[in-house]
């Protein structure tokens, strides 16, 4: 119920947002921008949105690859987009998407399920620290052109910025020396973790894909960021189908933008998205008027794959749900309580 909750409230938060959005810039203004999106301008954003989603899949492709299980695009495809559609459309569901990407690698393709959850953990990581990098340098251009912010906005991304930084340099220090964070942090945790060993078992998977000689590392690692500049691509061609010349490193601002409001759980990042980057839009000199109708198409595209990822997901659900009750049927009558159980 809370979850059913914190979905409407999240979801009427960014409605408002955007609606406040709109009514401070006027909608005729973005309208006009958002006409000049035609056909096969739309044709391409939807081709590099769904680009970036293949570089993700390939990556995890690899990486499961390097555990011993060659799984072919095709059979990961599915679960991917279904996964991504989880964490798009529903935020506030931590882990929904991992975890159903972790039980289809579990049921459908005989992974154990450490090896799942160790995959997913790794993607995780890699997908992250690039788009921390990926922020970190945007905000630093963005400031470098724009001046630096004021006290209180400055303090704010600072103090953001700072603890993602000190967080990933942690993680990234524990995993090269070998040194276990589960254990770490059950120190200071009331309720220790359940079955410990398991917990083990994931990190010694983690650890044993980290090592600088590991060739899959660099490989997952290269497409990580090749995931990234797809992105940072559609960010800058979107732009200037909208009728507007920047550069390049302007773009890469705007990218990093995008990826710092996905930090804030709210669906599709309505609203939120909006504000921050007619924020943004206005500093670059670029024009707040468009960024609505920028934010609107990217979130269009996104849309159209993360709905598609949806029927995978009722589609693939449906599935794993009749095999389970068919295995606790054959069980019962293996047992000879079938019968039992209907009376």
């Amino acid at each position: 119920m809370k979850k059913i909750l914190s979905f409407f409230f999240s979801l009427s938060l960014g409605v408002v947002l955007l609606i406040w959005v709109i009514r401070f810039l006027g909608w005729e203004e973005i309208k006009s921008a958002f006409l000049i999106f035609t056909g096969w301008h739309g044709m391409i954003i939807l081709f590099l949105t769904f680009l970036m989603l293949f570089f993700g899949m390939w990556k995890w492709q690899v990486i499961l690859k390097n555990q011993g299980h060659k799984l072919s695009h095709r059979e990961l495809l599915g679960p991917y987009l279904a996964g991504f559609s989880l964490v798009y459309l529903f935020p506030m569901i931590v882990l929904g998407g991992e975890i159903f990407r972790g039980y289809i690698l579990k049921e459908k393709h005989a992974v154990t399920r450490q090896k799942a959850i160790a995959s997913i953990l790794i993607d995780k990581i890699l997908e992250l620290t690039s788009f921390l990098i990926a922020i970190i340098v945007g905000l630093f251009f963005f400031f470098f052109k724009t001046g630096l912010p004021s006290r209180n906005l400055g303090i704010i991304f600072g103090v953001v910025i700072l603890f993602l930084v000190l967080a990933a340099a942690f993680f990234y220090f524990k995993i090269f020396k070998r040194e276990s964070i589960a254990r770490f942090f059950n120190k200071f945790l009331i309720k220790k973790f359940p079955n410990q060993e398991s917990l083990i078992e994931i990190e010694n998977e983690v650890f044993h894909f980290f090592k600088f000689k590991k060739k899959g590392l660099w490989q997952a690692s290269a497409l990580a960021f090749l995931r990234v500049a797809v992105t940072w691509l559609r960010c800058w061609v979107l732009i200037l189908f909208l009728g507007k010349n920047v550069g390049i490193f302007s773009a890469l601002s705007v990218l990093g933008f995008y990826y710092f409001v996905l930090m804030i759980p709210i669906p599709t990042a309505l609203g939120s998205h909006e504000i921050i980057q007619t924020f943004s839009f206005q500093a670059l000199g670029i024009g707040a008027s468009i960024a609505p109708a920028f934010t609107m198409i990217q979130r269009a595209a996104e849309l159209i794959l993360a709905f598609i990822g949806l029927a995978i997901f009722m589609k693939l659900g449906m599935r794993l749900l009749r095999v389970a009750l068919f295995r606790k049927v054959e069980g019962l009558m293996n047992k000879g309580r079938f019968f039992d159980t209907i009376r």
